[in-house]
């Protein structure tokens, strides 16, 4: 009897394993670590160092909450531990699905022992929202300088008191771009005063010059900013004595002979032990903008970041390097993807594509996630338009994504099902049709217009079904069901997973219906398991 137990309790740790085995592990376990260091889209990241820890946070564009914060010990492993913005203001905007608006690059600094995030709207303005601690709470967004087109803001807090800010411009709001402009702020930073000074055209040079980090080091004034395109650009660093310019400036991170395309925006940090690296983004594609971490040094007080590969005094991406020294060994973490749905709140790797309505869904206290079935998309619309996705970030080059769900339907017309969003996208959709489940493959593209093409139709006999969507190399998804969690069958075609407006494709859930009701029937997902 003993025995028996002993081996039921082996063979449940290594399910549990299995279950929750992490796709994707930066921490090589040897001392060194292999880029990327978050395979997620964590676009525009910034980082700030307070003590022995890191924190991180990201732009989020209209997927709410926004603004997620990730912490690490090491630059390496990192968890996410929570968001600064639970729903997006204006509210009456953010309300409804706005693909690519929202909240663009933020900048996270630590001042006067708080927290500061600055972000951009770019079609209402710069806010500003800080905190005691970087779980929150955070402060309500101050609409600090109202202003269509005004981008990826960064505050400096100068040593004498003064303050500054850097941010740069969207073309396709302001009708002006590839520049940078400097300006003061009051003492508390709620305020940026019309002091504008431009500090560099980059239409020569530096093309869509954007994403500015200040800072300030050995007396000169650095403001580290991205250019020459998403995918295809590097990293410039700019520097002067005065805070306005002018500004001498120097390409520091290029691809290079790497496979590691637009190597740039993002932070520099450096640990208490004194060294100094830097954090940026590679757009890949479906998978979003992935995060990238580079030893960095100093050379005649220009940064030089990765590794100067073919000596012409300009970094490289590193693919495998030696851990930052940290003083200690801390385990190894990822961000959150599997969930049981077996404590009363959502898990942090789930966001939706509006801010979130009360009657959307609840967790609860029975061990399962409970959405219902609305009517949120009208007329011609499509499921491009649903707000009440509850989707996550591919966290893989390769994985699979698994639930399972519980289908109390009360009327004709409702369904659920498992999503690839983008803005070509694929979903298994199991539909009340006059009393009987049927499953099928629906997939859409946005392209001025959505339109979608439907498999046929599968006869479901039980409202307990399993999904599962397996993605290979290159976004290419395979979609599966089963009844019993053992035989699964394969369903529809192979689809390819396309980004979304700014963002990475992403995974998650849906429960919509047809008509309005006074009694809307509900899905009750026990569990979402991602896998290798």
């Amino acid at each position: 009897m003993k025995n028996t137990k002993v081996l039921f309790l082996l063979w449940s740790v290594f399910v549990m394993q299995n279950i929750f085995a992490q796709v994707w592990v930066p921490d090589n376990g040897d001392g060194t670590y292999t880029n990327p260091i978050i395979h997620a889209d964590y676009s525009d990241p910034d980082v700030v160092r307070v003590g022995d820890d890191f924190y991180m946070t990201a732009s989020s564009f209209n997927c709410i909450p926004g603004l997620p914060i990730l912490h690490s010990k090491d630059l390496v492993n990192w968890k996410i531990i929570g968001y600064a913005l639970s729903k997006q203001p204006p509210f009456e905007t953010y309300n409804k699905v706005q693909h690519g608006n929202g909240l663009w690059a933020p900048s996270i600094t630590f001042h006067n022992n708080e927290f500061y995030i600055y972000y951009p709207d770019p079609d209402f303005g710069i806010y500003r929202i800080k905190a005691k601690k970087a779980q929150g709470p955070w402060s309500e967004p101050l609409l600090v300088k109202a202003g269509v087109g005004l981008i990826d803001p960064s505050p400096l807090w100068d040593d004498d008191g003064k303050n500054y800010l850097v941010h740069a411009f969207a073309g396709s709001r302001a009708q002006i771009k590839s520049l940078l402009v400097v300006c003061s702020m009051n003492a508390d930073g709620t305020v940026i005063n019309n002091d504008e000074v431009m500090i560099i055209d980059g239409h020569e040079s530096e093309g869509t010059i954007e994403g500015p980090k200040f800072y300030k080091r050995n007396k000169y004034y650095y403001i580290f900013a991205p250019a020459g395109g998403v995918a295809t650009g590097w990293q410039t660093v700019l520097r002067s004595k005065n805070v306005f310019g002018p500004y001498q400036k120097k390409k520091v991170l290029e691809q290079g002979k790497t496979a590691i395309n637009g190597p740039h925006q993002g932070a520099w940090v450096q640990t208490k032990a004194g060294e100094d690296w830097f954090i940026h983004f590679q757009d890949k594609g479906a998978y979003g903008r992935i995060v990238h971490l580079e030893p960095m040094k100093w050379v005649n007080d220009w940064p030089i970041m990765g590794e100067d590969f073919d000596k012409n005094a300009i970094g490289e991406p590193v693919t495998r390097f030696k851990k930052p020294n940290v003083g200690g060994e801390y385990p190894t973490e990822i961000p959150a993807t599997s969930d049981e749905f077996n404590e009363p709140k959502l898990g942090m790797q789930w966001q939706w594509q509006a801010n979130s309505q009360i009657n959307w869904g609840f967790v609860t206290s029975l061990g399962y996630l409970n959405l219902f079935c609305l009517p949120t998309i009208k007329n011609d619309q499509k499921i491009f338009d649903a707000p009440n996705l509850v989707l996550q970030k591919f966290p893989a080059e390769e994985f699979s994504a698994t639930a399972k769900l519980t289908f109390n339907t009360r009327i004709n017309g409702e369904s659920t099902g498992l999503i690839i969003m983008g803005l070509d996208y694929s979903y298994l959709c199991l539909k009340n049709e006059n009393a009987k489940l049927y499953l099928s493959q629906k997939t859409g593209t946005f392209d001025k217009k959505v339109w979608e093409t439907q498999t046929t139709p599968v006869s479901i006999k039980d409202n307990i079904i399993y999904l599962r969507v397996k993605v290979k190399k290159g976004g290419i998804c395979s979609f599966f069901y089963s009844l019993d969690d053992k035989k699964y069958q394969s369903i529809g075609n192979e689809f390819v997973a396309k980004e979304g407006k700014w963002i990475g494709a992403k995974v998650g859930l849906f429960a919509l219906s047809e008509k309005t009701t006074n009694d809307s029937g509900n899905v009750a997902v026990d569990w979402f398991r991602v896998t290798n």
